[in-house]
């Protein structure tokens, strides 16, 4: 029999139950967390010796949704779960960031979490449940980790914060939040809002963290009743090394550290690192090697940087703490584009491309909760040579993913509704240039050429990111951080938002937590810095265009009866495709009957508008249309005059003298002006060619009784 316990609490008005010992107990720790009926497992395994030479800690997290987890089979032709998809991916990190800072210095040993989601009620979403889960796993597992975590979901409902607000629920929501801490603070923010005030957003991720210490303490308990015996992590103290490596290159460290361009500073850097290197390896042969070499002398850099921060108050390239680095807009740099933008700040350039397009180039997502449509993407690029490299050129990583998903987040909540602005919308942020925050260069850049291409943003949007170095009881928040800044600090602190308020919000913290103190003045200095650059972008477009690019799509809207859709649609298509084919307009019918018609070209789409309203619509007596004689018969001819239908012109109404035979007066594919003039007792339609002028369509009918009403009134 196996050894099971449970820990049970009530939690935002749902159950959340936590239990190991049942499954995966082979793993180092295992936990399954459930809450309403999403089930998560969790499952959490270190090697017990580190691979000789590695510098770094190999922590790998895998977060997978199984589609039996809600009764689905997965789509494609193989039918089973592929390569991990952008949610999939999305959740990994979003677990990684937290828990990353929390292992013991030292360990080195590979590690690796995996969450599987079992069960999904299509109401909690799994992927707080999988935080939670992870957090579990992982303090019961014995490896040296200084959890537990705990993560909340926040929502924005009516004024009112709500913790785990349900699937449904979000819909009406002004904020979607996901903060994760210890007991004592915050190590991670994720966030998509509409335009809240900074005091709003702080009030979230605060309000999270007090509701997540009812689950920290629930771990805590489970822990007491079946954790592990912890590992021991050995500690090498290398002081003796240390010091020989200051006195090498410390001073000479310092003034690197003043060399503002990256290259430059670099390359001194660079410089530095060999010489000492080989200074300290005649002096003690052996005694260093090369990967202690690497971390004594980051831990060098680090030292120099962040004194010297704290001290003077200056940065790397001289600015304060508060300074943006210069900033240049551009926009429509792109001929044939249907919107672009340039955006460079500082060392960070992204060249920004948006393209419209039309419903058939919606995105279709296969999920847990059903096959959905999605009319905005927006993709992010990071090749090597941005930051003067070599590498791969691979699909996109983890990374960029996130980053991606960053800039959707805080463009998203400003897109104009789809009934207003019918285009299926895709942005690529090909990042051209990086020294630190190229997600907020994305998010600026996307902002400018959604405006270049027509699209009416409600208002512009701008990002910054925020830097943090704590010493002690000492801390300084950096506007507009610097890559070494980044590397060698201790917060990642992105606002993004327009001057009425925050529409995305990430934070990830290097250290056990930061106050809410030193949050409210990141977001504060974070507006400040944002009003910048807005004012910056704002000099080189202000407003979204009035007109669409010439190379894109226009698309007209027109709705037609349901009943009809197979109709305009035709067997196998059949009618559709011609009308494509013939007017090169792209069409798009959806089952409530709402019809676009697309094209560059104005009178493709008049075109197209034309058939599919002949097809829909039904003729009128007395109205005068063009058609075509398709079929000459002894009696008359017929005529196709409205979409598919024909009708006949019989031999009396062809002309207004005696017609011997009708190829006198007509023949087959003559291109005819009919007048309706009603149904025979069949039903059958009724034209006269006689009744309309030939060359100019006029009816000629009502010009003859205009006539003699004037005659009679002389």
């Amino acid at each position: 029999m196996f050894n099971h316990h449970r820990e049970e609490i009530e939690w935002g008005g749902r159950k959340l139950v936590l239990e190991t010992g049942k499954i995966a107990r082979q793993a180092d720790g295992a936990v399954v967390a459930t809450y309403g009926e999403t089930v998560v497992l969790a499952t959490a395994v270190g090697e017990h010796e580190a691979k000789p030479g590695i510098d770094f800690f190999p922590l790998t997290v895998n977060y997978q949704e199984k589609f039996y987890a809600s009764g689905k089979i997965p789509g494609g032709y193989f039918k089973r779960e592929g390569r991990p998809t952008e949610r999939e991916t999305l959740v990994s990190r979003l677990i990684d960031r937290p828990i990353r800072p929390l292992f013991v210095p030292g360990y080195r040993n590979e590690t690796q979490v995996v969450i599987t989601v079992l069960s999904h009620d299509l109401e909690n979403e799994p992927d707080i449940v999988a935080m939670v889960a992870a957090s579990a796993a992982l303090t019961l597992s014995g490896i040296p980790f200084m959890g537990p975590i705990g993560a909340a979901r926040v929502g924005y409902i009516a004024g009112e914060y709500k913790l785990n607000p349900q699937i449904d629920e979000m819909v009406n929501s002004d904020l979607d939040l996901v903060v994760a801490g210890t007991a004592d603070a915050v190590l991670m923010v994720e966030s998509e809002a509409k335009e809240l005030p900074e005091e709003a957003m702080l009030g979230a991720v605060m309000f999270g963290h007090r509701q997540m210490q009812a689950v920290i303490n629930a771990i805590i308990r489970l822990a007491e009743r079946a954790a592990k015996e912890p590992r021991d992590v050995q500690s090498h103290e290398h002081a003796a090394e240390s010091e020989a490596l200051a006195r090498q290159a410390e001073e000479r460290l310092k003034l690197a550290y003043q060399i503002p361009e990256k290259a430059k500073r670099h390359d001194a850097i660079d410089s530095i690192k060999g010489e000492a290197s080989a200074a300290l390896a005649g002096e003690e042969p052996g005694k260093i090697t090369p990967q202690l070499f690497s971390k004594l002398f980051k831990e060098l850099e680090s030292r120099v940087m962040r004194s010297s921060v704290i001290d003077t108050g200056r940065r790397i390239d001289g600015r304060d703490l508060k300074t943006v680095r210069p900033i240049v807009s551009q926009v429509g740099i792109l001929p044939r584009a249907h919107g672009s933008a340039l955006f460079t700040r500082g060392e960070t350039q992204a060249l920004v491309i948006a393209t419209l397009g039309t419903g058939e180039d919606e995105q279709f997502v296969d999920s847990l909760e059903g096959t959905y449509k999605q009319h905005f993407m927006l993709h992010y690029n990071f090749p090597p040579y941005s930051v003067g490299e070599v590498g791969r050129m691979t699909g996109a990583g983890r990374r960029e993913i996130g980053h991606g998903k960053l800039a959707w987040r805080a463009i998203n909540p400003l897109l104009p509704d789809k009934t207003v602005f019918p285009y299926t919308i895709r942005v690529v942020s090909e990042i051209t240039e990086s020294n630190g925050s190229s997600s907020m260069a994305t998010i600026c850049g996307s902002s400018l050429a959604l405006m270049d291409a027509g699209v009416p943003l409600k208002r512009a949007v701008a990002g910054i990111a925020m830097g943090l170095i704590l010493e002690g009881d000492k801390y300084a928040v950096l506007s507009d951080i610097l890559g070494d800044e980044d590397h060698l600090g201790d917060m990642d602190f992105k606002v993004a938002g327009t001057d009425t308020g925050v529409t995305s919000l990430q934070m990830d913290i290097k250290i056990t937590g930061i106050t809410e103190e030193i949050m409210r003045v990141a977001l504060n200095q974070a507006q400040a810095g944002r009003m910048h650059i807005l004012g910056e972008m704002s000099k080189a477009i202000s407003a979204a265009r009035a007109e669409l690019g010439a190379h894109a799509p226009r698309i007209e809207t027109i709705k037609i009866p349901t009943d009809k859709i197979r109709e305009v649609i035709g067997s196998g298509g059949k009618v559709i495709r011609e009308i494509v084919e013939k007017t090169g307009a792209k069409i798009d019918i959806q089952d409530d009957g709402t019809v676009k018609v697309a094209s560059s070209d104005a009178d493709s789409i008049k075109a197209a508008l034309r058939w599919i309203k002949s097809i829909v619509a039904e003729p009128e007596v007395g109205e005068i249309y063009e058609g075509k004689v398709v079929k000459i018969m002894d009696f008359g001819a017929f005529v196709n005059f409205f979409g598919p239908r024909d009708g006949l012109v019989h031999i009396s109404e062809l002309a207004s003298k005696r017609v011997g035979k009708v190829t006198d007066i007509v023949k087959e594919g003559d291109t005819v002006k009919v007048k309706l003039i009603g149904m025979d007792d069949r039903g059958k339609v009724r034209l006269s060619m006689k009744s309309v002028d030939q060359s100019t369509g006029e009816d000629l009918t009502k010009k003859q009784q205009a006539s003699e009403g004037e005659q009679q009134a002389g």
